[in-house]
């Protein structure tokens, strides 16, 4: 199955008309959090949500918006020595989740855990916080409140700090067999091409990740947009030569393995016609994302 173009609000210039111009051109999932657009994305998507029933959500937990702060501080939920910016104790998530239930106007879809190797220090820190952490998503699936929950990530799969393994054994000790872990995020581009050479040989996070049966959101396509103003006519030519520099590079996020939703932040109807004419052009072959992987390395 190809991977879908869904909708992030990541550095999103203008976000209802980001997130309006993708709708429109079918795209049927929104990535948010709570701490995006200086803490207003979820609000401000809540008419695109009431409009569109049909269009899923995924929001966060974890970052502190600065907008935020007092509140949670008055609610007696952000203990002094947790409030750094990111705070991950059962309180301050159940709170966190009520409060984006009622900016969204819904029960999202799916709850990413935010970067929960920030401020950890081993491995068996990071195993603590997660495991206080998936007790309260999994107490909050069970009520209704959300629908599943995942993990996203900079650079925690990457660097060995936790495995999409770790991730669904954890889930299954603290949920059992019917427990709501269904997906993770991590970045996946031209500018980071390990995982997909890692996903081409049948190791790593992406292979991890299918094996364990959760989904991958592939977070960055465009580096951030970098990538558009790197993107030469060599290079193009070595993706697939009958597309746009921008097609070029989403291509190999649609079709490195195991992806399940590539995030996109595009700001114009334009710019999403373009993304959606990447979505429709066949996968890369594995043969094809190799031969990217060897003209630019890892």
């Amino acid at each position: 199955m190809s991977a879908q173009l869904a909708a992030g609000t990541y550095r999103c210039r203008d976000l209802s008309r980001s997130v309006s111009a993708a709708v429109d051109a079918g795209v049927t999932w929104i990535d948010t959090a709570p701490n995006y657009a200086s803490g207003s994305a979820e609000a401000s998507l809540r008419p695109i949500l009431d409009a569109c029933p049909q269009v899923h959500v995924s929001t966060k937990v974890g970052f502190v918006p600065d907008t935020d702060r007092q509140a949670a501080r008055a609610g007696g939920v952000l203990p002094g020595d947790h409030d750094r910016g990111h705070c991950l104790a059962r309180p301050y998530i159940a709170w966190q989740l009520a409060r984006s239930r009622s900016r969204l106007g819904r029960v999202p879809n799916l709850v990413f855990v935010h970067n929960p190797e920030h401020g950890c220090t081993d491995r068996t820190d990071l195993s603590q916080t997660l495991t206080e952490v998936f007790e309260e998503l999994e107490s909050a699936a069970d009520a209704g409140g959300i629908d599943g929950y995942g993990v996203a990530t900079w650079k925690g799969l990457s660097t060995g700090m936790f495995t999409a393994f770790d991730l669904l054994e954890l889930a299954e000790t603290v949920g059992g067999p019917r427990h709501h872990l269904r997906a993770v995020q991590l970045p996946v581009s031209l500018v980071h091409l390990a995982v997909v050479a890692d996903g081409l040989d049948g190791r790593g996070a992406l292979a991890a990740a299918r094996e364990a049966g959760l989904d991958v959101f592939a977070s960055a396509p465009l580096g951030g947009g970098e990538l558009l103003g790197a993107m030469t006519e060599d290079l193009v030519r070595v993706i697939d030569s009958e597309t746009s520099p921008a097609q070029a590079a989403l291509l190999v996020a649609l079709s490195a393995p195991g992806v399940s939703r590539v995030l996109l932040s595009a700001s114009t109807p334009a710019h999403w016609a373009d993304a959606c004419g990447a979505a429709a052009r066949e996968p890369l072959s594995p043969d094809r994302l190799r031969k990217v992987v060897d003209v630019l390395g890892t």
